[in-house]
C-alpha cells in the first residue's frame, strides 16, 4: 500500500464548497491549506429538483479554482464528495461529468448515513477523549445529520432532508422574517426530528456537539451578544429568536458574530436548531471546529493504513448475510488468479474484484432463484459504511452480472460498461462457473487473456474432459458475450 505526504478532501456541500489539504505525519493530519466558497447548490434547485444554469456556472468556476490547488497532488491522495443537493438533483448525471472535468478528479456522491459517518469521524478526531456518548448534529445546506457515538466509533446515524438553504428558501422567501414564519419553520423541523427522537433523545447521550457553518455561526452570535457563556444554549436561542423577529428581514440583521455570507441562510439554520433543541430536549450544545472534510481526510488516511472502513463493511456483510466463507474464498482466489494471469489491474480494480467475489452470494439470504439479482439489489441499496453511491453501484453491477444473459442488463445492452468493469465481470463469471461444484477446482495453470473486445480462457490439458457440465456452461458463456459484442473462446 502506498503512503502519501499530503492528502486532500473536497466537500461539495449544499451551501458551501470546501477544500482541505493536510500533511500526513504517522496517524495524524496537520492542516496545510483550506479554501471555502459559498456556492449554495441547494438554492439553485427548483421545485422540479433541476439545478439551474446560474448555480451550475458558479459551481464549475469554483471547482476550476480548486482544481488548480490540487495540481501536483497524487490522484489517489484526493477524495471529492458530494452531498444532499447532488443526491436529489435530477440533472446531477449531466452536471457531475462537467464538474469532474472542471475539478480534474472524480466526484463521489455519498448517501445521508455515510455523510453522517464522515462528519462524526471528523468531529471525533478534534475532541478530547471522553467516556461519554456524544450526540453530533450537523446542519448543512440541504440536510441535517444526527450521530450518536463513543470515541471514534459512531453507533446511530440518521440524515434528514432539511438544511439552512432549503429551509430559508421555503419559509423565509425574499429574506422576510416574522413570528408566524419562524413558528411554522420550527414546527416543520420538529416534525422531521420527531421521526428519530426516540433514538436521539437526551437519555441516549451525555454531550451534544454541533458542527459546520450554522452551528459555528449561532455560537458566535450567542457568545458575542452575551446570550451564552459557552456554545449554543436554549436560553440563547430564545433571545436570538426575539432579535430575528424584531429585525423583520435578513438585511436588517446587525448582530455581532454574524458574517455577511451567512446572513441569507441564518433564519433557516436557526429554525432547524431551535426545533431540534426542543424535540430532543437539548439545553446546551458545544461546537466543534471540524466537520465532514476532516472526516474525509481521516477516512482516506485509514485506507492507506490498513484501516479501510469498506473492508470492515464487507466483513460485516459476509457475517450478517451468512455467506458461505469457503465458497467465497474459492471464487475470490480463482478470480484474482485470472486477473493476475491476464496482466493484472489497478489496485482499485483488484480490491473491487476481491469484494465482489466475497459478497457475490449475498442474495442467497433472500432467495436461491435469481439470487444474483438480489445480490445486486442489496449491494446497491443497503447502508454500506465507507462506500460511496458510485462504489456501491459498481459492486452491484459485478454481483448482478455474475451469471445469466448479459444482454438483459441495461448497461451491457447499451454498451455503457467501462472496459475495466467489463473485465472484472468476465473474471468473476469465470470464477463462479469454475467453482460451481463448491469444491476446490484445482487449476494451477489456468490462464486468461483480455483485449481488443475478446476474452480467452485457457484451462489445463484434459481438465474439461471429466466436467461436461462446466463445458456446457462455458459454451453458454460464449453465447452471452457474443450477444453484447465480445468474442469469447476457451480451450
Amino acid at each position: 500500500m502506498k503512503t502519501y505526504d499530503a492528502l486532500a478532501a473536497v466537500d461539495l456541500g449544499s451551501n458551501s464548497f470546501r477544500l482541505e489539504v493536510a500533511r500526513v505525519a504517522g496517524d495524524q493530519l496537520y492542516p496545510l491549506d483550506s479554501l471555502k466558497e459559498t456556492v449554495r447548490l441547494a438554492g439553485g434547485l427548483g421545485d422540479d429538483k433541476i439545478l439551474d444554469e446560474a448555480t451550475q456556472e458558479c459551481a464549475l468556476a469554483c471547482l476550476q479554482r480548486f482544481g488548480e490547488r490540487l495540481r501536483g497532488l497524487s490522484p489517489e491522495a484526493i477524495r471529492c464528495v458530494g452531498t444532499s443537493a447532488l443526491r436529489v438533483a435530477r440533472n446531477a448525471d449531466v452536471f457531475i461529468p462537467q464538474a469532474e472535468i472542471a475539478l480534474g478528479h472524480p466526484i463521489e456522491i455519498v448517501a445521508g448515513r455515510e455523510e453522517a459517518r464522515l462528519i462524526y469521524l471528523g468531529v471525533a478526531h478534534s475532541l478530547p477523549a471522553s467516556p461519554d456518548r456524544r450526540l453530533v448534529v450537523d446542519i448543512g445546506g440541504g440536510s441535517t445529520e444526527f450521530i450518536i457515538g463513543h470515541g471514534l466509533k459512531p453507533h446511530e446515524r440518521e440524515s434528514l432532508h432539511m438544511g439552512c438553504v432549503n429551509f430559508s428558501k421555503r419559509f423565509f422567501a425574499g429574506g422576510v422574517i416574522d413570528k408566524a414564519a419562524l413558528k411554522t419553520a420550527e414546527m416543520a423541523a420538529r416534525v422531521e426530528v420527531e421521526r428519530i427522537a426516540r433514538e436521539f433523545s437526551k437519555d441516549n447521550w451525555q454531550q451534544a456537539v454541533g458542527s459546520s457553518g450554522t452551528a459555528r455561526a449561532l455560537r458566535e452570535i450567542l457568545e458575542q451578544c452575551g446570550w451564552s457563556a459557552r456554545g449554543i444554549t436554549a436560553d440563547g436561542l430564545a433571545q436570538l429568536r426575539s432579535q430575528l423577529i424584531k429585525a423583520g428581514h435578513v438585511d436588517a440583521l446587525d448582530l455581532p458574530g454574524l458574517a455577511r455570507d451567512r446572513r441569507p441562510v441564518i433564519a433557516g439554520g436557526f429554525a432547524i436548531m431551535a426545533g431540534l433543541f426542543a424535540e430532543l430536549g437539548i439545553e446546551q450544545m458545544d461546537v466543534a471546529e471540524t466537520a465532514m472534510r476532516e472526516g474525509i481526510l481521516y477516512d482516506l488516511l485509514g485506507r492507506f493504513h490498513q484501516q479501510d472502513m469498506r473492508e470492515a463493511t464487507v466483513d460485516e456483510f459476509a457475517r450478517r448475510y451468512h455467506i458461505d466463507a469457503q465458497q467465497a474464498a474459492r471464487v475470490k482466489r480463482v478470480a484474482l488468479n485470472l486477473l493476475a494471469s491476464c496482466g493484472g489491474g489497478s489496485e482499485a480494480d483488484e480490491r473491487f474484484l476481491d469484494w465482489a467475489a466475497r459478497l457475490h452470494e449475498i442474495g442467497l439470504s433472500v432467495s436461491h432463484g435469481g439470487y444474483h439479482r438480489h445480490s445486486g439489489y442489496i449491494l446497491e441499496n443497503a447502508d454500506m459504511p465507507g462506500f460511496s453511491r458510485t462504489e456501491q453501484a459498481r459492486l452491484a453491477l459485478l454481483a448482478r452480472a455474475q451469471r445469466g444473459a448479459l444482454i438483459k442488463l441495461p448497461a451491457f445492452a447499451a454498451g455503457a460498461v467501462p472496459d475495466n468493469d467489463r473485465l472484472l465481470v468476465w473474471l468473476l463469471r469465470q470464477a463462479v462457473i469454475l467453482c460451481r461444484s463448491r469444491a476446490e477446482p484445482h487449476l494451477p495453470n489456468v490462464k486468461a487473456e483480455a483485449g481488443n473486445k475478446r476474452f480467452r480462457l485457457t484451462l489445463p490439458d484434459g481438465w474439461l474432459e471429466s466436467r461436461p457440465l462446466t463445458q456446457r456452461a462455458l459454451e453458454e458463456e460464449a453465447a452471452h458475450w457474443h450477444a453484447v459484442g465480445m468474442k469469447y473462446a476457451f480451450d
